[in-house]
């Protein structure tokens, strides 16, 4: 399962993010250090289920249907807050690094209202600048990289060279607690203009640029900019946009607000979605607050963001798609009648073969051909799997 790690300094709404994504309880205030122990919670990624199109009633096993769209699950990390030097243990910095090693991707949380200052304590609006909190993180979390790479670097390099092995394998064994693949090497090396050189004729620079490279392919970073209800948040959304490629505008607030009204009968509110249903009956303050969230962040936004924000961590910043596989094409079932009972996160780009060593390794080693069942026909072993096909697999071994 895809593991979304919440980063950011402390008390910039994190854990308001992690609840309103999950609906776990946390504990949730404004002070510095209320996150000390990792909150984990199941989220989920959305996208239109492929039931409407075939225009049959699905059956999910492995995840959600609602309201035709398919919620797929996905690991959510919030973890302490960052304050300057946390690389060097500062605060809480040896934890939170510690914590966010299993992370595929990172969700930075901001104030972009500015009203949080550089050590998490609460000031005015505009007071802070959203931008040196975005390089304020990627700097520790670089420093951290930088720490875990060079930890006796002489030594290693020496024998890596020495062994004759393929210096990947040994780089991918040094590496293997950030949950870093070798693909992903093998990209760091190439972009860092390292792949022909040998490990002991590596400079500090050398060094430190393939770790900054290494944390940008195996820790991408979509920035959530919270508190995008705030008036002065529009423009400082409007200057960070112009820098950085993702940038989600968020409310955690108000989705948190949202998400409890629909969870308590008074509307009806698909996460994500750029509208509600009141359907219960409500006070005049429950009303000024609900027109308040459509007003002020709905309308101008087009959603409260956070789901917006896990999707484009999986969809965008991670590069994955959804797969439908389906032992009958035909009927679009499991073996049991379930219909599309799956739905599997897999990296773009990737094969029928990929896709059968995912659902089980037998399938794949004995992976024959798979069925378009759109089309009800065979695809070539090197089709690449686009965004909501829907696969049989065919295999001389039987799926376990």
């Amino acid at each position: 399962m895809i593991t979304i790690g919440l980063v950011g300094k402390t008390n910039v709404g994190k854990s308001t993010f992690f609840s309103a994504s999950t609906m776990v309880d946390v504990e949730i205030a404004n002070r510095p250090f209320v996150t000390i122990d990792p909150n984990v919670g199941m989220g989920y990624v959305k996208s239109k289920c492929v039931h409407m199109e075939f225009g049959v009633k699905c059956n999910p096993r492995n995840s959600i249907c609602i309201d035709d769209f398919r919620f797929v699950p996905v690991k959510i990390v919030d973890v302490a807050g960052l304050i300057p030097g946390a690389h060097e243990g500062r605060g809480l910095g040896n934890k939170f690094l510690d914590d966010l090693r299993k992370a595929d991707v990172l969700i930075h949380v901001i104030d972009a209202s500015g009203s949080t200052s550089e050590e998490g304590s609460p000031v005015e609006p505009g007071s802070r600048n959203p931008e040196d909190d975005i390089l304020f993180i990627e700097n520790e979390l670089d420093e951290w990289f930088f720490s875990i790479v060079n930890k006796d670097w002489n030594k290693f390099a020496r024998t890596a060279d020495l062994s004759g092995k393929d210096y990947v394998d040994s780089l991918l064994s040094k590496l293997s607690g950030l949950s870093i693949n070798k693909l992903q090497i093998i990209e760091t090396l190439k972009k860092a203009n390292l792949e022909n050189l040998k490990l002991m004729q590596w400079s500090d620079e050398d060094i430190r640029r393939f770790s900054k490279t290494l944390r940008l392919i195996s820790k991408p970073i979509v920035i959530a900019a919270n508190k995008a209800d705030i008036p002065i948040a529009k423009e400082n959304i409007s200057k960070l946009k112009e820098k950085h490629e993702l940038v989600i505008p968020v409310s955690a607030n108000s989705e948190l607000a949202l998400r409890k009204a629909s969870k308590n009968g008074v509307i009806k509110y698909i996460p994500g979605e750029k509208d509600f249903e009141i359907i219960g009956n409500i006070t005049q303050k429950q009303k000024e607050a609900l027109e308040f969230i459509k007003n002020k962040v709905m309308d101008p936004y087009g959603s409260t963001g956070v789901q917006d924000s896990i999707n484009a961590a999986v969809f965008i910043a991670l590069k994955m798609i959804l797969v439908y596989p389906v032992e009958d094409e035909r009927k679009l079932t499991d073996k049991n009648g379930n219909i599309l009972p799956d739905a599997l996160l897999i990296k773009d780009g990737s094969t029928p073969r990929d896709l059968a060593g995912e659902i089980h390794s037998d399938l794949a080693k004995g992976f024959l051909f798979a069925i378009d069942a759109r089309k009800k026909m065979r695809v070539s072993e090197d089709y690449k799997l686009k965004m909501n096909d829907v696969m049989k697999i065919v295999s001389t071994m039987a799926k376990a």
